[in-house]
């Protein structure tokens, strides 16, 4: 064989090696991009989920004041009516 078909053969196989890394290292960021994407919608599932959290609690408090608010509201109800009665006692 002459020298310049054997540096041919290197050369070629050079190129091969070149093309085959590149493509594991393409594949590798494209797995490694997925795996960040696939997280990234997980945190946002996290995310929505704790919202959700918060805004139960928000509206449990908001519910309890409004209880609160509705007996305040029976109580000077009912000292009205009592005051009422000791004015038509007098």
């Amino acid at each position: 064989m002459s020298t310049v078909a054997i540096v041919a053969i290197v050369i070629g196989a050079l190129i091969v090696l070149a093309i085959l890394v590149s493509a594991a290292r393409r594949a590798g960021t494209r797995r490694e991009l997925g795996h960040e994407q696939v997280e990234a919608q997980h945190d946002d599932a996290r995310h929505h989920r704790e919202q959700a959290e918060e805004k139960r609690t928000q509206a449990a408090i908001a519910e309890e004041r409004a209880k609160r608010a509705n007996v305040e509201a029976e109580l000077d109800e009912e000292r009205a009516g009592r005051r009422e009665r000791e004015l038509e006692e007098r």
